[in-house]
């Protein structure tokens, strides 16, 4: 944890932490949409100096003060960073987004598990939708032999790792290529996914929080993860157990709205209670 007097320099600030009520309750979708990619510009400066303070934000993004505190409060009920008086700062428990080839090393052994299990799910034929994560291209891996089979994805991995399966038609929107995560993002991926319908959505997400949802580390991906939950009949998510208790930047999606859950046997029995309590079907591979 930072510790710096110098971060209290707002003495009209009242408690360290007040409520965060995640604006106001006359805000429109666009208000929310706003507020939002202030939070994820705020996340990115806190992240880039350590800490900020409340008027130098205010200053930053042309707003009051009051607004300013209500986005730390909510970036502080998330669990992103840690409120203190003045301002907020850093903590060293917030998840971060890993480059796409880190990711690719870490529990990969629980990912081609939980890869070859979420294949058998898919039958020859159906439309699916593959997010640009490095367990759904475990999916994709195991799935090029599957005759009939339409792959809808955002992610480059995904596509690249198709490439040479003869039976497999896939469809990659565009938009903005990210490189840390080889995805593509932006309202045009948005767009283009509302234009087609999917059998499942192979979902995978960098923190699932039962309380906050399922999480990712970029607004703009997050959007076009929600782009892809409206147009598929089942949610199936693919998540090794080192992703759980753990929240992101933005969410993607409740427990609620999840159909499926495909994990690890070492996932925590008390995460395995709440999922099936929710109405997961939980697969433990």
């Amino acid at each position: 944890m930072i510790k710096d007097s110098s971060i209290v320099d707002d003495p009209e600030e009242g408690s360290a932490l007040e409520p965060a009520t995640g604006g106001s309750a006359a805000e429109t979708p666009l208000d929310g949409m706003m507020a939002e990619e202030r939070r994820t510009q705020i996340l990115q400066i806190i992240r880039s100096a350590g800490r900020v303070r409340v008027n130098g934000l205010a200053t930053r993004f042309n707003t009051s003060a009051v607004t300013i505190r209500s986005d730390l409060n909510e970036l502080h009920q998330r669990g992103l960073v840690l409120r203190s008086h003045g301002g907020a700062v850093l903590p060293e428990t917030i998840l971060r987004e890993s480059p796409v080839h880190e990711r690719l090393k870490t529990h990969s052994d629980e990912k081609r598990r939980i890869g070859a299990m979420a294949a058998t799910l898919i039958d020859n034929g159906e439309t699916i939708i593959l997010d640009s994560g490095t367990t759904t291209l475990e999916i994709a891996r195991q799935i090029k032999k599957k005759p009939g089979l339409q792959v809808i994805t955002n992610g480059v991995n995904i596509a690249a790792e198709l490439l040479d399966a003869r039976d497999v038609q896939v469809f990659i929107v565009g938009g903005t290529v990210r490189g840390e995560s080889a995805s593509i993002s932006g309202h045009f991926a948005e767009q283009m996914f509302e234009q087609f319908s999917a059998d499942k959505l192979f979902l995978s997400g960098a923190g699932c929080d039962l309380d906050f949802g399922v999480s990712g580390a970029n607004l703009e991906e997050t959007m076009v993860n929600r782009a892809m939950i409206r147009i598929a009949r089942e949610i199936i998510l693919v998540a090794d157990s080192s992703k759980f208790s753990k929240r992101s930047m933005s969410r993607i999606a409740l427990f609620s709205q999840i159909d499926t859950v495909i994990s690890n046997t070492s996932l925590d029995e008390e995460v395995q209670e709440k999922l099936r309590a929710i109405g997961c079907n939980l697969i433990l591979v």
